[in-house]
């Protein structure tokens, strides 16, 4: 029975290789092209988004005590941790719907897809959501210390990256059930599912940084 089980996942996963193989040769070398340029475009972000973190390490760095003193004297109070620990735990939860989307699309399982994909989306809302209820009730300020000022520009613009995520993901999910995209030709989904997998592990870094280190 175990050995026919994996006779069969082994068969699976040959079909997937097949069909996304079973291209024309013109459709082949564009996706190639688009992947490269898609990857090329992650690294961009990954530029940016370490030059606004050696600046924060930088003014960190550069202070006797952090969370820093305020004009008051008093040491500014360090985030809720707990709070963004479960709001973390709902965006990597996303990665791994998003994950299973990606799948069950290779495996021409669309029922499936619907349902992880949808899940992804209301995951991100939901992260939108908690981000947006620390901000509200967050004790400093964009414009009042440098701590204000890191968190709310670092994490500000990981929120809108996830919010474009938002968006790109519904467009994807609409194309999907319109005829887009077929068994072997994908490539907005694989570039989506690259996407979102990116601005995850764009959160580890950021959750380690303001709320651990």
């Amino acid at each position: 029975m175990a050995a026919s089980s994996f006779s069969s996942l082994n068969t699976s996963h040959e079909a997937v290789h097949a069909r996304y193989e079973s291209v024309d040769s013109l459709y082949r070398e564009t996706r190639d092209m688009r992947l490269l340029g898609f990857v090329l475009f992650l690294v961009s972000d990954v530029v940016l988004f370490s030059a606004y973190i050696f600046a924060y390490l930088y003014l960190r760095n550069s202070v006797p005590n952090w969370p820093p003193i305020n004009k008051d004297g008093h040491q500014l109070p360090r985030f809720d941790v707990a709070f963004a620990a479960i709001n973390s735990c709902v965006l990597f939860g996303s990665g791994a719907t998003m994950h299973f989307a990606m799948e069950s699309w290779k495996h021409l399982k669309k029922p499936a897809f619907n349902m992880w994909m949808i899940a992804t989306i209301i995951l991100g809302v939901m992260f939108l959501g908690g981000q947006a209820y620390e901000y509200h009730n967050a004790q400093v300020t964009w414009s009042g210390s440098t701590l204000g000022a890191t968190f709310f520009t670092l994490t500000g613009l990981h929120g809108f990256h996830v919010f474009v995520g938002v968006i790109y993901l519904a467009i994807l999910y609409w194309q999907a059930n319109n005829g887009v995209y077929t068994g072997s030709k994908y490539f907005g989904l694989t570039s989506g599912t690259l996407y979102w997998h990116f601005v995850d592990v764009i959160w580890v870094a950021l959750f380690y940084l303001f709320y651990l280190m």
